[in-house]
C-alpha cells in the first residue's frame, strides 16, 4: 500500500478532531447539497413547463417513494458496509474490510437488478397506490419507465461511494457527486425543453449522469490511490461478511425506505383531497431534502471517524467525535427548519409560479415542518449507533418515526383534521421520534463505551 495514500486513512486516529471532522464532513455535505440538485433541478425545470408544469410535477413527486424505495438498497452496502470497513480498517483487519467492500459491490449488483425488473413490471399498479390520478400518471409513467433504466448505476454510485469516505478521502467521493450532478444541471434543459422531451428527459439526464458519477466511483476503488481496493479475489460470497453487513445496514435501509412508504401512504390519502396537495407535498418534500441531505453528509464525515477509533479502541476520541456532531446537526437543523417555517412562498416560488400552489405550500409548510426542528438530534444519535456497529437499536429507532408513528397518524389524524392531519402526522411523529431516540442515546452510550475493545497499539 501506498505510504502518501495511507496517511489519508491513519489521520481518522491521529490528527485534532475538530478540523479533522469538518475535512472529512464539509466535502462530504457539499456532495450531498449537490446531489440534492438531481430531485430539486428535475422539479424545478418540471414544474415551469408552460400548461402541464403544476400536472408534471405532481406526476414526478409520486414516483419518488418509488425511487427512494430503490435506492434505499443501496445504503445496505454503503450505510451498513462502510462502518463495519471502518472498524476492521481500525483494527488493522485489511482483509476483512476488502470481503466487506467486494461482497457489498456484488451485493449491490443483484440488488439493483431485482428491484429495478420488480418496479418496472408493477409500477402502473404501484403508482396508483402511490396517488397518482388519471390526470398525474402518465407523467408518472414517462418519468419512472425511463429513470428505472439506469437502477445499476444509482446503486453503484451512492451505495459504494461511502466506501471511498472511510479511506478518509472525502474530497474524492465528493468528486464522484459533482461530476454527476453538475452533468444533470447542463442535460435537464437540453433534455427538457431544447429536444422537447419533457419528464421523460429529465429522467434521461438523471440516469446519465448516475452513470458518470458511477464510473468515477469504480475508477478510483480500483485504481492503486485507493488504500482499501475493489479486488476480484474478495468477491466470493461469504455469508457472515453478507449478514453482518444486512444487520448493520438494515436500520439506514429502513430510516431510508420508509420515506417511501412514507410517499405511499401521504400521497394516497392526500389524493383524496386533490391533485393540489400532492403537488404541495411534492415541494415540500423537497424543502425537506434541504436540510435532511446536509445531514446525511455530515454523518458521512463523522461516522467513519468514529468507526475507526472504535475498531481502534480510543474512547476519548469516540465522545469528542459524537459531541462536534450532535452540536453541528442540531444548529444547522433548526436555523434551516426555522427560516422555512418563517418564509415558505420564498420556497414555493422557487419550485412553480402557479398562486394555487404557492398559497397551499404557504400554510401547509409552517405545519409539516415543524418537527423537523429537533431533528438534528436523532440524525446525529441514529447516526452514531450505526457508527458503533449497535444494529438492534438503529433498528429500533428507523422503525420508530415512520412506521410506528407516522403511519397511523397519518391514517388517522385526517378523520378529525381533514387534509391539515396529513401534514400534521409528519411533525408530530418527527418531534416524537427525536425525543425518545435521544433518550435512548442518553441511556445506551455509556454502556456502548464501556464494552468497547481494548485500544490497539
Amino acid at each position: 500500500m501506498n505510504s502518501q495514500n495511507s496517511r489519508y486513512e491513519e489521520r481518522l486516529g491521529t490528527d485534532r478532531m475538530l478540523p479533522l471532522v469538518f475535512k472529512m464532513a464539509l466535502p462530504a455535505v457539499a456532495a450531498q447539497f449537490v446531489n440534492l440538485l438531481y430531485n430539486i433541478v428535475d422539479r424545478i425545470y418540471i414544474g415551469h413547463i408552460p400548461e402541464i408544469g403544476t400536472d408534471a410535477l405532481a406526476g414526478v413527486g409520486v414516483t419518488t417513494s418509488i425511487i427512494i424505495l430503490i435506492s434505499a438498497f443501496s445504503s445496505i452496502v454503503g450505510a451498513g458496509g462502510s462502518p463495519l470497513a471502518a472498524i476492521a480498517l481500525g483494527q488493522g483487519d485489511r482483509v476483512r474490510a476488502g470481503e466487506i467492500l467486494g461482497n457489498g459491490f456484488v451485493l449491490l449488483i443483484l440488488l439493483a437488478l431485482s428491484t429495478s425488473f420488480m418496479a418496472y413490471v408493477f409500477m402502473e399498479p404501484v403508482l396508483l397506490l402511490t396517488g397518482a390520478s388519471e390526470r398525474t400518471l402518465p407523467y408518472a409513467v414517462d418519468y419512472l419507465s425511463v429513470y428505472l433504466l439506469g437502477t445499476v448505476f444509482v446503486e453503484i454510485s451512492t451505495g459504494l461511494n461511502m466506501f471511498i469516505n472511510c479511506q478518509g478521502r472525502p474530497a474524492v467521493a465528493m468528486c464522484s457527486v459533482l461530476v454527476g450532478a453538475l452533468l444533470n444541471i447542463i442535460l435537464d434543459p437540453v433534455f427538457i425543453f431544447a429536444l422537447d422531451m419533457g419528464v421523460k428527459g429529465a429522467a434521461l439526464a438523471t440516469i446519465i449522469s448516475q452513470a458518470c458519477s458511477a464510473v468515477w466511483v469504480l475508477g478510483f476503488l480500483s485504481s492503486d490511490r485507493a488504500t482499501l481496493r475493489l479486488e476480484k479475489r474478495y468477491m466470493k460470497a461469504d455469508k457472515e461478511v453478507i449478514l453482518s453487513m444486512l444487520a448493520l445496514g438494515m436500520s439506514p435501509f429502513i430510516m431510508a425506505s420508509t420515506e417511501s412508504l412514507v410517499g405511499f401512504v401521504l400521497n394516497g390519502r392526500l389524493e383524496r383531497f386533490g391533485d393540489i396537495y400532492v403537488s404541495a407535498l411534492a415541494v415540500l418534500q423537497s424543502a425537506m431534502q434541504f436540510a435532511s441531505v446536509p445531514l446525511t453528509g455530515f454523518a458521512q464525515g463523522f461516522v467513519p471517524i468514529a468507526s475507526y477509533n472504535y475498531g481502534h479502541g480510543d474512547k476519548q476520541r469516540v465522545k469528542d467525535c459524537f459531541r462536534m456532531a450532535v452540536i453541528v446537526m442540531f444548529s444547522f437543523n433548526f436555523v434551516l427548519m426555522m427560516l422555512m417555517v418563517c418564509f415558505p412562498t420564498l420556497v414555493a416560488a422557487v419550485f412553480t409560479d402557479d398562486d394555487r400552489l404557492v398559497e397551499t405550500v404557504r400554510w401547509t409548510m409552517p405545519l409539516f415542518l415543524a418537527g423537523m426542528t429537533i431533528f438534528g438530534l436523532q440524525r446525529a444519535c441514529q447516526n452514531m449507533f450505526v457508527a458503533l456497529g449497535q444494529a438492534r437499536i438503529s433498528i429500533l429507532i428507523a422503525l420508530l418515526r415512520k412506521v410506528i408513528l407516522l403511519v397511523p397518524l397519518a391514517l388517522i389524524l385526517p378523520h378529525f383534521m381533514g387534509v391539515s392531519g396529513v401534514f400534521a402526522s409528519e411533525a408530530i411523529s418527527d418531534a416524537v421520534a427525536a425525543i425518545c431516540c435521544t433518550l435512548l442515546f442518553a441511556w445506551q452510550f455509556p454502556k456502548i463505551l464501556r464494552r468497547m475493545p481494548v485500544r490497539s497499539a
